[in-house]
């Protein structure tokens, strides 16, 4: 039995890089420092054993070589194919299906056009404020959760960075700290709040305009109440604000993906802007799988843009809603489906996974998923951080070497793409 410490979490943006691991008979036995679902993603059981693929309606398992020319001739002989997922995976992965796309002229996009697309597009036309989590611990005496539940989503967020961390510049950071929470319901995270603001749906650039309007020093024109929340409360969120020394805003999928959407997050960052004349204050996005940040910061090394990017014109160009693979696939525009570490069966709209049973889909994932039950193959990987390694960046851009703690024997994400990759070279060069 040993021990191995500072391992890195994957399985959200916090990649929380202080977790030890128990190993013995090449089996974590336990994992310390983790959360529940961290936990559960070291401790995972029931992993494929090998490739398998769907005749006659049935799975047979078959050999990684078998599977790997299936892959190469199957995208090859695709018009439009499209390659999703990418979140889930380190980021040397992630560049060979740069390159695999970029060789047949097809269409890749990364779980953030389902997430997190829409802060990107308002970071693209404002900027964006950000600072590190370590700023955030140190400094941050003033914490706001827009749109998002960290206590259920991620569920260390709050003890290692924010809520229950020690702060370097803070006398004393528990006490001193205010948390304000937004949201539209009373959560988990609600409940430890100092002030819960209780908007209506869809409220959401409402009240922040109301906000921007107050500390801006336009209050006389701000209504007895904007989309559910009193004018006295408003007044007194801006307050707050105002005189912190150090704010950080956090918001989720509660802001993007709501009506506004890109429009509540360019809004959030004005708001962040006015308050910088005040006093310091940053905005970060709550990136959920644990390397989506990693996807784009790849994408865009590699193409210029940092998701939902098409090569089908012989040059990379992006946008989104038209390339988006949930776009694509609602058009059954696309012939063949690779999926990387994703599983858009359980989460993409009916019409889109009705089209992926529908054409020839290849899965790379160490385990069984809703996915797999429309796919024609399915390919079994190591997991990164478990018995894989590589590079990830946490949700506020800081890339971290994942270290892998057993070797079972699978391939990695990046030695299939590799091997897929190299097939396909060896066809468009003959």
């Amino acid at each position: 039995m040993k021990t191995i410490e500072d391992m890195v979490c994957p399985f959200c943006g916090c990649l929380c890089d202080d977790v030890t691991l128990t190993v013995e008979n090449d089996m974590i036995i336990a994992a310390d420092n983790c959360c529940t679902v961290g936990n559960a993603k070291f401790m995972g059981k029931n992993r494929l054993k090998s490739p398998i693929i769907r005749k006659n309606g049935a799975w047979e398992e078959t050999g990684y070589e078998e599977a790997v020319q299936y892959a190469v001739d199957t995208l090859l002989d695709a018009d439009r194919p499209l390659m999703f997922g990418w979140s889930g995976t380190h980021g040397e992965a992630q560049c060979i299906g740069v390159h695999m796309n970029e060789l047949i002229g097809g269409v890749i996009d990364s779980t953030t056009s389902v997430c997190h697309g829409p802060s990107i597009l308002a970071i693209q036309e404002v900027g964006h404020p950000g600072c590190t989590l370590g700023q955030v611990k140190n400094r941050a005496d003033l914490i706001i959760y827009w749109g998002c539940n960290p206590v259920e989503g991620h569920p260390r967020h709050m003890s290692r960075y924010t809520v229950y961390a020690d702060g370097y510049f803070l006398d004393n950071s528990f006490r001193d700290r205010k948390v304000i929470v937004v949201d539209v319901r009373e959560t988990e995270t609600a409940k430890i709040a100092d002030e819960f603001v209780r908007i209506k749906p869809g409220g959401d650039y409402a009240v922040i305009s109301a906000l921007r309007a107050i500390v801006r020093g336009k209050g006389d024109i701000i209504p007895e109440s904007v989309a559910g929340v009193s004018r006295e409360q408003l007044f007194k969120v801006a307050e707050l604000c105002k005189t912190c020394k150090f704010g950080a805003l956090f918001f989720g999928l509660g802001l993007t993906m709501v009506k506004g959407k890109y429009k509540n997050v360019r809004n959030a960052i004005e708001l962040v802007d006015e308050l910088n004349r005040h006093t310091k204050f940053t905005l970060t996005p709550m990136r959920g799988h644990w390397n989506v940040y990693g996807s784009n910061e790849v994408f865009t090394w590699m193409t210029g843009y940092p998701y939902a990017v098409d090569f089908c014109r012989g040059v990379a160009f992006y946008n989104p809603g038209e390339t988006s693979a949930i776009d694509i696939l609602a058009r059954k525009e696309c012939d063949a489906c690779l999926v990387v570490a994703s599983d858009p069966g359980a989460h993409f709209p009916r019409a889109c996974v009705e089209h992926m049973k529908d054409i020839p889909t290849i899965v790379i994932d160490p385990f069984q998923t809703l996915t797999t039950t429309v796919a024609t193959l399915q390919i079994p990987v190591a997991v990164t951080g478990i018995d894989a390694e590589g590079t990830a960046y946490r949700m506020d851009g800081i890339p971290l070497k994942v270290k892998k703690a057993l070797d079972l024997g699978y391939p990695s994400d990046e030695e299939i793409l590799s091997r897929i990759y190299g097939k396909m070279m060896e066809v468009k060069s003959r």
